[in-house]
């Protein structure tokens, strides 16, 4: 089951189960409060008429008397009230008085005039000088038909000489206690809802916050660039940036036992190589001519040792390098001159021609020293791979928001397997006069730099013959602010 299933059904279950109860005791308590509120009024009707009815029952004129004559007006009085949008339209009360032996001298309604009452609770209990009340249905088998009764005493002095009830049939509140409950489940379910709309949000919250953070840890897993999901100081903003360390910590002993382990490779054959040599001139009947040979591929390889590991400290520091640090304005004339000056000689022994050509208005802010040394290795792999009395071109032209620079050899191109491994670490191509293949790390660095100043490095093949290398980076490279 999904993580958002998960929630939601939990907090449903919570918030459904907790409302469904509330709603219960709320619709529960609705029915006995309203009895109860009634039950009040009717303790203070009953005491009223009570002390009204007192003069008469003593004088024995109840029947005709002017008590009875007020009760029978009320029972005829029109009445149009409306309670709680709900009209009334008919007074309930029925009244009867007992005397001090519980029998009737008086009902309102004419049903008991004369029978003997004291056997009712509300009429035994009264005589008795305590609360008296009862609720009786007027048919057994039916609930509807309960009527509620709350008596009071006719007292002469200290001396209870009667009881007055008043008596209201349930069916008259029935109406209020539905509106009531109708009220309480409507309310109860509109809060219901509305907790479940929250619970929703905060849900599909949760949901897309666990998503981010998922999606940002396997671009983590796969090498890939990417900003945290959440820079908050919640627990899903420590999750972040503790996945980004965590990455950072596996791509620091990685990138140490990736360069270890290629290093380790990559010096192997000159190692072996100056070990051979050394071996051999350690004889002491070697021939001059041999010795000599020797010697110079122990130079050799040594020099070959060197420019590797040279590169390889070079590449480690732009690797690990976020801006530049002091961005300067370069004028790209300026630039390729200086870099002709530096490769015209190795240009000039192998007889190859070397044009170089560029805006006069082009101007780039970036670091000249990178840049120098990102376009010396690409014309360096052109002069590689350029034939004998072939050309290398080099131009820098302005592209927009970017400067362009493009080096361009007569060389046999690059093969189709070495496409995609092109910019890989060690990598390298056999040259087409046999010498020694290159570190495999030039183009590597023209691509660490390239980044640094904003832009990228592409490698192919031109239709007429040759290959392609086309450097673009931004005119205004981002560098470090001052103070930081």
């Amino acid at each position: 089951m999904k993580l958002w299933a998960r929630v939601f059904l939990g907090y449903f279950l919570i918030v459904g189960l907790s409302g469904w109860f509330l709603l219960r005791v709320f619709v529960s308590e609705v029915k006995p409060g309203v009895r109860d509120a009634v039950e009040d009024v009717m303790v203070d009707s009953a005491q009223l008429l009570a002390e009204l009815a007192v003069d008469d029952l003593l004088a024995q004129r109840l029947p005709d008397g002017r008590f009875a004559q007020s009760v029978e007006a009320y029972r005829q009085r029109p009445i149009k009230a409306r309670i709680w949008e709900l009209e009334k339209q008919t007074l309930d009360f029925r009244i009867y008085v007992t005397d001090a032996a519980g029998v009737v001298r008086y009902d309102s309604g004419q049903k008991a005039v004369g029978e003997d009452y004291s056997g009712w609770r509300d009429v035994a209990r009264t005589l008795r000088g305590e609360y008296g009340s009862r609720s009786t249905r007027d048919d057994p088998d039916d609930t509807a038909s309960s009527v509620m009764h709350v008596a009071a005493p006719i007292r002469d002095g200290d001396r209870i000489v009667g009881v007055l009830t008043v008596a209201k049939p349930t069916r008259t509140l029935e109406p209020l206690i539905a509106r009531g409950e109708h009220a309480v489940l409507r309310q109860g379910l509109w809060l219901l809802g509305a907790t479940l709309l929250i619970g929703g949000a905060f849900t599909a919250w949760l949901t897309l916050s666990m998503g981010r953070l998922v999606r940002y840890a396997r671009l983590l897993a796969a090498g890939s660039p990417a900003e945290p999901p959440s820079r908050g100081k919640d627990e899903i903003g420590e999750l972040s940036r503790a996945l980004a360390q965590l990455r950072n910590e596996v791509d620091g002993r990685a990138y140490v036992e990736h360069y270890v382990q290629h290093l380790t490779h990559e010096m192997k054959s000159p190692l072996a190589a100056i070990r051979g040599a050394a071996e051999l001139l350690a004889e002491p009947d070697l021939p001059a001519l041999e010795r000599t040979r020797f010697l110079h591929n122990v130079q050799t390889q040594s020099e070959r040792l060197q420019t590797l590991i040279d590169k390889l400290l070079r590449l480690a520091q732009l690797e690990h390098q976020r801006v530049l640090e002091a961005p300067a304005a370069i004028n790209a004339t300026e630039l390729l001159e200086d870099l002709e000056q530096a490769m015209h000689a190795q240009a000039a022994r192998r007889g190859i021609t070397l044009e170089f050509s560029a805006d006069p208005a082009l101007s780039i802010v970036g670091d000249r020293f990178l840049l120098g040394l990102a376009l010396s290795n690409l014309v360096q792999n052109a002069l590689d791979f350029s034939p004998p009395g072939g050309r290398v071109t080099c131009t820098a032209r302005r592209d927009g928001e970017r400067a362009r620079f493009c080096i361009q050899d007569q060389g046999p191109g690059l093969a189709e397997f070495a496409g995609e491994r092109i910019f890989e670490r060690f990598f390298s191509l056999p040259r087409p006069d046999g010498s020694p293949k290159s570190t495999g790390l030039g183009l590597v660095l023209v691509r660490e730099i390239a980044m640094l100043h904003g832009g990228d490095i592409r490698l192919e093949n031109v239709p007429s013959g040759g290959a392609l290398a086309t450097l673009r980076i931004l005119l205004n490279a981002p560098g470090k602010r001052a103070g930081s």
